[in-house]
């Protein structure tokens, strides 16, 4: 049976549509042993969107970002987070967004990239889906200093890491976000055996 079916939307209602769209939707479910249960929940839509591993196979290196994330900080993350380059896909395909912000960020201009999968970050409450991507870069690739939108609140700063060095800052904590320990173990399972 499809999950639509198995869904009765009752009420919707908008708590914020400021930065992003915060709505609280009561319905109903219809639980495996074959009663419908009401229930609540809140869901954040912020659009769906895409990010990036640049690696170079042979230098062993991929680029990462560091920024400033509000919501980390208070959280208790008293420092920059360090992830791979992604962004909102607003109004455009996954990697026409995806070159987009990797250039944005990071100032490189990719060449080629490459689907992997696509995930639900934090599906108990947000709505977002992220495509991923890697892509090779080469240091010729460099078109500019990268550091992302001012206009949009961004001061990144870039980051070139050996790949090994990459992944023992995840078992450091150095990496924390989840997009770029997906990529980079990623990366470590397919793209630097």
């Amino acid at each position: 049976m499809s999950i639509s079916k198995r869904v009765r939307v009752e009420s919707v209602d908008v708590l914020s549509d400021d930065w992003y769209l915060l709505k609280k939707t009561t319905f109903s479910f219809l639980r495996s042993d074959g009663r419908w249960q009401r229930q609540s929940r809140e869901t954040y839509d912020r659009g769906n969107g895409a990010t990036i591993l640049l690696y170079e196979p042979e230098r062993r290196t991929v680029i990462l970002i560091r920024q400033f994330r509000y919501p980390a900080f208070v959280n208790g993350h008293d420092d920059l987070l360090i992830e791979t380059p992604a962004g909102l896909l607003d109004t455009a395909d996954p990697e026409t967004r995806i070159r987009a912000e990797a250039e944005e960020e990071t100032g490189i201009r990719v060449r080629e990239v490459r689907p992997i999968f696509d995930a639900f970050m934090s599906p108990g409450s947000v709505t977002e889906r992220l495509h991923f991507f890697v892509g090779e870069y080469r240091e010729s690739d460099q078109v500019s200093l990268g550091g992302g939108n001012e206009a949009e609140g961004e001061d990144i700063a870039v980051m070139e890491v050996d790949i090994d060095e990459a992944i023992a800052m995840i078992g450091t904590g150095e990496i924390r976000d989840g997009k770029t320990i997906m990529l980079l173990q990623y990366a470590a399972l397919h793209l630097f055996r």
